[in-house]
């Protein structure tokens, strides 16, 4: 399992267009894509920002790291395991293999390995 990399902080917003005025104007992060009113990706050098409303955030009102594996199953698996949980998953939407999970302590945790189509 040694394939895991820190892809992604996914944050929870209220309102979008706010949000994403502070991280591009304030803090100078470039906008990577925008999809509707409810999440925004931000380019942060070696990790990806997201920006999401309740309607995307895989635990609304939560931080949560977004982790890039070649094994979501494996890694949701060992996670509930060693005394954390699943609370989505593992499952396909329409870009990524998916596993929602909280770890030992309750943390917001994605496994995502993008599918190819």
């Amino acid at each position: 399992m040694s394939d895991a990399q820190v892809r992604m902080v996914v944050l929870s917003t209220d309102d979008l267009d706010g949000s994403i005025k502070f991280y591009t104007e304030t803090l100078g992060f470039p906008l990577k894509f925008r999809d509707g009113n409810h999440y925004a990706a931000l380019d942060g050098g070696s990790i990806t920002i997201g920006l999401a409303t309740a309607i995307d955030h895989p635990i609304p009102g939560q931080v949560v790291v977004g982790i890039k594996t070649d094994d979501v199953d494996g890694f949701a698996a060992a996670t509930d395991e060693a005394g954390g949980g699943i609370a989505k998953g593992p499952y396909d939407d329409a870009h990524e293999r998916r596993a929602v999970v909280y770890d030992n302590q309750g943390n917001g945790l994605v496994f995502y390995k993008t599918l190819q189509r």
